[in-house]
């Protein structure tokens, strides 16, 4: 990948920081965004250390805020004249509901509006590298998930839980991944969605209940490295089948099939169009 930018959200730690490893070791240039400039700048650190690769930055960002999210991509579209691979990594996990600067559900704020805004206001970085490949960070989760009430974004009328959450931030992944890739034919920018695996990260023992922190910490011996979470993405980035097919869900560098529900392409169009609603901008993406 010598030549290639990649932009990787949520790069300072578990799977992301993982991922740009293992993506800095085959010569990529590297840059990765995180809510904290200190756990960015040791992550940086760390990265350069273990891959032998000082083509490493970073850019703070926070996910849940619009702004943010708009100043953190005037940052990477100065630093990366043309973006190769990005990466839409960063996730979040909140037992409790918690609403955002602009009073949305945290979950969904975070894990697919942040990724949506922040892609499309990179779209002409991407457009400018050769073949670019957009990589969304879904989950197996996504199978909790049925059905979508657009108008009921902040759970108000069939009440909040953590992972019921958290499961439909993995759907509108895969939807927003969907739609993205019909909306990028002919451009050359493919877009998939993967599932890492169960992976021992600290996602469910930050802002998570007693009983989810316990829960999770129990069945941490079961799952996979996060070395492991990283492979499908780091294949889909550097592979030739990663930029020649696009639109797919991937397990294991295997193209599966995400639910139903998720396959949907009306559901796909409308939650590309509530997104552009809540952001308050639209993307006539061709």
């Amino acid at each position: 990948m010598e030549g290639k930018t990649v932009v990787i959200t949520g790069g300072n730690a578990g799977i992301g920081k993982a991922t740009a490893i293992a993506l800095a070791k085959k010569g990529a240039s590297i840059v990765i965004t995180s809510r904290s400039e200190s756990k960015a700048t040791e992550a940086v650190s760390e990265i350069k250390k273990q891959s032998g690769n000082d083509n490493i930055d970073f850019v703070t960002i926070d996910l849940s805020s619009q702004n943010s999210v708009r100043e953190a991509a005037e940052k990477l579209k100065a630093k990366c004249l043309k973006i190769d691979v990005l990466i839409n990594n960063a996730g979040c996990y909140f037992s409790e509901l918690q609403l955002n600067d602009a009073g949305l559900e945290m979950q969904f704020a975070t894990n697919h509006l942040g990724h949506f805004l922040l892609t499309n206001l990179l779209m002409d970085n991407l457009k400018a590298a050769d073949k670019a490949r957009i990589i969304n960070l879904a989950s197996i989760a996504h199978k909790y998930t049925r059905e979508l009430d657009l108008n009921d974004i902040n759970f108000e009328k069939s009440g909040y839980g953590g992972w019921k959450s958290y499961s439909r931030s993995k759907f509108c992944n895969i939807l927003f991944t969907k739609e993205l890739s019909k909306r990028l034919e002919g451009t050359g920018i493919t877009a998939n969605a993967v599932h890492p695996g169960g992976v021992r990260t600290e996602i469910a023992e930050k802002n998570a209940n007693w009983f989810t922190k316990l829960g999770w910490i129990l069945t941490k011996p079961l799952m996979v490295s996060i070395e492991d979470g990283a492979k499908t993405s780091v294949y889909l980035a550097s592979s030739k089948e990663g930029g020649d097919m696009s639109g797919g869900y991937w397990v294991k560098c295997k193209k599966y099939h995400s639910n139903r529900p998720s396959q949907d392409p009306e559901l796909a169009t409308a939650l590309w169009k509530k997104s552009e609603e809540l952001i308050g901008q639209e993307f006539p993406l061709s």
